[in-house]
Parts: C-alpha cells; sequence; structure tokens
C-alpha cells in the first residue's frame, strides 16, 4: 500500500493543531478536574477514531482495520506509561498542577522515539525477515516481565534514582521551571528530572510497544498514526487516572497477555494470520477482564466492612 506525501502532511498538520489546542487550553491552569480530564481524554480517544474514519474513507476498509488495531494495541499498552508517570511524580513529589507541562514535553519527545524505531523496524524487517522473530522474543520477554511484575507496586524508578544521583538538582519546584539559579550557577529542578526519566523511560517502552504495533501491520503510516494517537492522549489518561491507576492491581496480567498476543502473531503470521478486527477484540477482551478482574477484587473488600459494620450494629 503506497501511502501519498498528502496523507503524511495531513497527519503533521492534525497532531500539530491538536497539540497547539491542548497546549492553549492548559495554559495558567493551576490544576485540572476529573471531569475536565475526562473530557479530554474522551476528545483524544475521538480523534483517533475519527482519523481511523478518514483513512477507511480514504484508503480501504483493511486498511483502516489494520489502523484501528495497531491503535487498540498501543492504547492498550499506553497504561503501561501511566504506571510509570505515577511512580515518577511520586518519587519526586512533583505537584499536580506541574504534571501536564512535564508531560507535554515528554510526548513531543514520544513522537520523535516513536518515529525513529518505526522506520528503522519497518526498515529491518523489510531487509531481513528472522528479524520478525527477535521481534516476537523480545514481547515475549516483555510479556514475562509484566505479568510477574506489578508497575504500580514500584515506590521508585530507577532512572530517576540513577538522574538523581548524577545531576545537580534544586528541590524548588514552586515557579513551574525546568531550571533554576543554585549557588551562583543553574541545577535541574524534580520537573527536568522527571522529564528525561519519561523519555528514557519511553524509549524502553517502544521496544516493546512498537513490535507489537509491527505484529498488526508493516506499513510505516498505520503503525505511526496508531501509535501518535495513542500517545497523544497519555497526559489527559494519566491525569484522569492518577487517583486510581494503582488500584487497577489486575491490569498488569492483561498488558502481558496483550504482548503474548502479539508475539504469537508474529510467530504464527505465516500459518494462521488473524484479522485485525480479531486482534481488537481479543486485545479488549484481555484489558477488559483485568480490569473487571481489578474492580471486583476492590469490591469485595468493601463489601465485607458493610457486612461487619452492620452485624456490628
Amino acid at each position: 500500500m503506497q501511502i501519498s506525501l498528502t496523507w503524511w502532511i495531513a497527519l503533521v498538520t492534525v497532531v500539530a493543531v491538536m497539540l497547539a489546542i491542548d497546549l492553549w487550553a492548559y495554559r495558567g491552569r493551576p490544576a485540572e478536574s476529573r471531569r475536565r480530564t475526562l473530557t479530554w481524554t474522551i476528545i483524544w480517544i475521538a480523534a483517533g477514531l475519527i482519523f481511523g474514519a478518514f483513512v477507511w474513507a480514504s484508503l480501504g476498509a483493511r486498511a483502516a482495520h489494520e489502523y484501528y488495531a495497531a491503535y487498540a494495541i498501543e492504547k492498550a499498552l499506553s497504561l503501561d506509561n501511566v504506571f510509570l508517570f505515577y511512580v515518577i511524580f511520586q518519587s519526586l513529589n512533583v505537584p499536580s498542577k506541574f504534571q501536564h507541562k512535564v508531560l507535554f514535553w515528554g510526548i513531543l519527545g514520544a513522537i520523535v522515539f516513536r518515529g525513529v524505531f518505526i522506520f528503522l523496524g519497518v526498515a529491518a524487517i523489510e531487509r531481513w525477515h528472522w528479524i520478525s522473530y527477535v521481534f516476537a522474543l523480545v514481547l515475549l520477554y516483555a510479556a514475562w516481565q509484566a505479568f510477574r511484575k506489578d508497575p504500580a507496586a514500584q515506590e521508585e524508578n530507577r532512572t530517576v534514582k540513577w538522574l538523581s544521583r548524577h545531576i545537580p538538582m534544586k528541590e524548588d519546584i514552586e515557579h513551574g521551571r525546568f531550571v533554576e539559579r543554585k549557588d551562583g550557577g543553574r541545577a535541574a529542578t524534580p520537573l527536568l528530572v522527571a522529564l528525561l526519566a519519561i523519555e528514557a523511560s519511553d524509549v524502553m517502552f517502544a521496544i516493546d510497544s512498537v513490535p507489537a504495533a509491527l505484529a498488526i501491520t508493516r506499513n510505516r503510516f498505520l503503525v505511526y498514526s496508531a501509535n501518535i494517537f495513542a500517545v497523544l492522549g497519555l497526559r489527559a489518561l494519566y491525569l484522569f487516572l492518577s487517583a486510581t491507576i494503582v488500584r487497577l492491581r489486575y491490569l498488569h496480567y492483561g498488558l502481558a497477555a496483550v504482548l503474548a498476543f502479539a508475539a504469537i502473531k508474529i510467530l504464527a503470521d505465516e500459518w494462521l494470520p488473524i484479522p485485525p478486527l480479531v486482534s481488537i477484540g481479543i486485545i479488549v477482551v484481555f484489558i477488559g477482564v483485568a480490569v473487571w478482574a481489578s474492580l471486583r477484587a476492590r469490591e469485595k473488600p468493601a463489601q465485607h466492612a458493610a457486612k461487619d459494620a452492620d452485624s456490628g450494629t
């Protein structure tokens, strides 16, 4: 499938406009209400879905199915980023009113890193087919890591710890700057350390998420656009879920299942290709079951507490 330059220009234009709107909307706001962050989360998801509709109308149903499947898998895996944001901000005691600023610039860096990984990944697969099996092994390893380690249980990020030791840092975050004056010179604030930690960690996440998207399609435009729209909504998604994300105790099992599915899809593609629509259904089921199980686990202690209170009276 050949993608014209017009489509790439359209993608860049849409993303630039939405980033400008997002930056303007958050300008000068000290904090965000849960209702507002939910509204922005819905707006970003709607933008990704609408873009897929344009793909369907212009490039055909197959291209749209592949885009939506890649978007679904990237959106699911982006929940791992949300856990990471929470751990980084908690480790550095970053106030909520400055978190959007850090995430905005962090997402811009992620857009660049994802583009580099996608173009290199597709080029490598086109030249050396066996690279796809290496990607499958990477995904299986990532699935095992996600299965055995709950990201919500992490109290401190290793990247944050390393950066804090090696970068001169001033604890002052009052002015919301990335760099402040200290002892006649300049020193990083926790905001800059948080930004660097997010950028470094996103490189590691890209090693997992890009091969997962390439399990759906090898089309650079579809993979990149799906990645972009999934990543762009991360700020609003984090700000909406930051108070509750750690309570989804079984979500990492769902993420592990999604990564394992992507690996299996790569390995079995020559013998048993899985259609994009089926892939979407499988991803939704894995994440849905994990969220449902987490919510059920939260309800049971509350129900027991209510019964004990009733019996006590």
